[in-house]
């Protein structure tokens, strides 16, 4: 069977380390065919750091990660799959190779041994300018400090000579002799610099100084770092890529076009694009859409209650001063990203007005150039804004061409700065390039990981891809509509290893829009009965946290403990209020962890239980909700692993937890019922689902806006599944629930998958929904 044959209907995502191998997914083959998935999607299995957990440090692109078992191991994994009629997907990382371990990546070591001379130079994005603040060297941020360079010694007693700083080594390429470290180290083409230094002479992914820059715009820098993915299309091994962070390469357009050619035609590519929610999909990229971010928002925010809305803002106002409601474009926003492009990401900032000069022949000073640059970065609500699709006139207002005709009169007193930028971009040359790639990064330092982290109006809507100032729409259908439409074959998600946290905490922390009022008197009583918290932004996150992960009868086990104080420590230093992970400050830190050990350990602890108690009921229907949602809707679900049970996943490395195989196969789970019945069906009618047709379901009644449902079915045929959740059960409960409340199933009965019930014509709800919050009907 090959790939046409192997169309990807569903996927599950395994996330691959030393401890989960290659062997150890193919044992699990069976358990996944049986649940009814298509493929598996792995996480990236090229040569990574060792002992990696995650493998997104790649160090290798050309062979597979022995740790994981190696080609062989690969292609075991592959055979196994297919004998069960599943196929693979797998996770790829163009944008970066993983650097933080020089000897274990040998490209970058041969330009640290022999610099611009190196056959490997051009595979990295350095800068070899003069003027890069290291010499025209490649700065390696490592040392505590510049005295620290007397640390450095050299070591001749293995194969080759190398300098070692503690437990790093670097490679000696020109070697004066002796034993005098610190003339060695400045012989070299690289320059070891102090980690707080603002100096970096390569692009890194973000600001992550372990992470270097990859130049997969060179055809031959393709060719390198995809021969062995590419080999997988041509083996029969592989059906499809998710590509990680395209946003980050210099045309992301051309680059999918190459990917295209070399997996060819009937490969399913799906890309890591963060959209916005008035954002398109350029719908000319050579892809079946994106991983699901967007589709995560859309099918949050439709369970979500807007009626909350005012008072969950009006909470956060009150301790905090400030609404919660984390805008792009706020104040705050905007200062941290100018604090970001004056410190974190200054280097980027510098090389891009560098090449603005070269480019334009302008005079204009460094430092304006980099100012205008970002003032223009600050107006654009996206990632980059060089797609095509914003830059016809049918787009809206985000465009290019509008920020370049209204921009000069944004910025008084920058206009020669400004014009020069502009120049500099309608060249679409290399600070075009730049410019697009730093959007990007200052966008998704400034929001997701930082801004999330600073306020907590409602926690479960900060989340990668999210939009936290927005409750949702009132009709959640013509998303999903469109969706139908024009990206019927793209990935959609609920959970994923980056998720801020997983799916069923924020179903539950989501209820809170619902009773928002009770969560606010709670609150207002609980604040002033805990010990203060390092400030109040971070009290009510960890309340809001701690209400989302509790278990169902309060029982708070040490493992829990633990998770939250990791969880707590990440937060407060990703908020970089009073501390961070660059300058932790351990009293602030220490007033975070006692006022968590108060609110699990004390009469808070006993409330928030309570409350918990009564309202985990309605996490869980919103959790089911979503599922189905997701699963019966448009486009191909991805489950997370061990999603298919109740979980209370936090952000990484929370999320990549272990997975308990054993306790997946209980088949009375209600989550894993749902999953596995929505699985087989699509399994069953895979006409009925990707690419099939979408119809809204509405009832009548008193009950009727609790009702989320569609009809799907074959293109040109009759609609033959139905699918309804409930949404707002709780405000549904305090109304007398489905009474006098039906649905128009349409001609013919209708089996429900997970109950066996019969229903026909005009259904009433209190019926259909009798045993769960949720339907998945079918016409026989």
């Amino acid at each position: 069977m090959g790939p046409k044959e192997r169309r990807v209907g569903s996927t599950y995502r395994l996330q691959l380390s030393p401890a989960f191998t290659f062997d150890d997914a193919a044992a699990q083959v069976p358990y996944l065919a049986d649940l009814g998935v298509t493929h598996l999607y792995l996480s990236p299995v090229l040569e990574a750091v060792r002992g990696s957990m995650h493998g997104y440090d790649v160090v290798d692109p050309t062979t597979v990660r022995g740790e994981l078992g190696g080609r062989k191991g690969l292609e075991r994994l592959a055979d196994s799959a297919h004998v069960d009629g599943l196929g693979l997907v797998i996770d790829i990382v163009p944008n970066h190779l993983g650097v933080g371990r020089p000897e274990q990546n040998p490209w970058w070591w041969d330009v640290l041994r022999l610099g611009r001379m190196s056959a490997f130079a051009h595979v990295f994005d350095i800068d070899w300018d003069p003027r890069n603040g290291a010499g025209g060297k490649l700065a390696i941020p490592v040392l505590a400090s510049e005295e620290d360079a007397a640390a450095l010694a050299v070591d001749r007693t293995g194969p080759e000579p190398v300098l070692r700083y503690h437990d790093r080594t670097f490679p000696i390429g020109r070697d004066v002799g002796g034993l005098d470290a610190e003339r060695l180290h400045y012989a070299q083409p690289y320059r070891l610099v102090p980690w707080r230094s603002p100096v970096r002479s390569y692009r890194r992914f973000f600001t992550v100084d372990d992470l270097a820059g990859v130049r997969v715009e060179d055809p031959e820098v393709f060719a390198a770092t995809h021969a062995e993915i590419g080999s997988w299309f041509a083996d029969g091994i592989a059906d499809g890529l998710r590509v990680d962070h395209p946003d980050g390469l210099a045309d992301p357009i051309d680059y999918l076009r190459r990917l295209r050619e070399l997996v060819g035609p009937d490969a399913w590519i799906v890309v890591e694009k963060i959209l916005e929610p008035d954002e398109p999909l350029d719908p000319d990229l050579p892809v079946a859409g994106t991983a699901g971010y967007d589709a995560l928002r859309e099918l949050g925010h439709a369970l979500l209650d807007p009626a909350g809305e005012p008072g969950l803002t009006d909470l956060h106002t009150r301790w905090t001063g400030d609404d919660g409601a984390v805008r792009w474009n706020s104040s705050s926003v905007l200062r941290l990203r100018d604090e970001l492009a004056a410190r974190d990401l200054r280097p980027e900032f510098l090389r891009l007005a560098r090449s603005v000069r070269e480019e334009t022949g302008t005079s204009v000073p460094i430092d304006a150039l980099a100012e205008a640059a970002l003032a223009w970065m600050n107006e654009i609500p996206y990632y980059r804004d060089d797609y095509p699709v914003l830059h016809v006139p049918a787009a809206n207002t985000g465009t290019y061409a509008h920020y370049r005709s209204t921009f000069g009169e944004a910025v008084p007193g920058q206009a020669t700065a400004t014009e020069a930028v502009a120049a500099a971009r309608s060249l679409g040359r290399d600070s075009a390039h730049r410019f697009a790639q730093l959007t990007g990064a200052l966008t998704a330092k400034s929001l997701e990981d930082t801004s999330y982290y600073r306020a907590a109006r409602l926690i479960s809507l900060q989340e990668v891809g999210g939009a936290p100032s927005d409750f949702g729409p009132e009709d959640p259908h013509p998303a999903l509509s469109r969706r139908a439409v024009e990206w019927p074959a793209a990935m959609t998600t609920l959970s994923t290893h980056d998720t801020k946290r997983g799916e069923d905490v924020r179903a539950r922390i989501g209820v809170l829009g619902q009773c928002s009022g009770d969560w606010a008197t709670a609150v207002e009583r609980w604040l002033p009965e805990l010990p203060s918290a390092p400030d109040p932004v971070t009290g009510l996150f960890l309340l809001q946290t701690v209400f989302g992960v509790l278990p169902d009868d309060g029982a708070v086990t040490d493992d829990l403990r633990g998770r939250l104080h990791a969880y707590a420590e990440k937060a407060m230093r990703e908020a970089r209020i009073g501390t961070s992970w660059t300058s932790p400050d351990g009293a602030f830190e220490a007033a975070g962890h006692t006022f968590l050990d108060a609110v699990l350990g004390g009469p808070v602890g006993t409330e928030m239980a309570e409350l918990v108690a009564g309202l985990a009921p309605h996490g869980r229907s919103d959790s089911l909700a979503q599922k189905l949602l997701q699963l019966a809707g448009p486009g191909v679900p991805d489950i997370y692993q061990g999603t298919e049970r109740w979980e209370d996943s936090l952000v990484d490395p929370d999320n990549r937890r272990p997975v308990d195989w054993t306790a997946l196969r209980d088949d009375s789970h209600p989550k894993r019922a749902v999953v596995r019945a929505a699985l087989r069906l699509r399994r069953e009618r895979p006409d009925s689902f990707v690419g099939g047709s979408y119809t809204p379901l509405r009832a009548d009644g008193p009950g009727a806006d609790h009702l989320l449902g569609f009809h799907r079915g074959p293109q040109g045929g009759s609609s033959d599944v139905a699918a309804l959740a409930t949404r707002r059960s709780l405000v549904l409960d305090r109304a007398g629930g489905w009474r006098g409340t039906r649905v128009d199933l349409g001609g013919g009965a209708w089996t429900d998958r997970l109950t066996g019930n019969v229903f026909a014509g005009r259904a009433t709800l209190a019926e259909v929904l009798l045993e769960h919050p949720v339907a998945l009907l079918v016409r026989e």
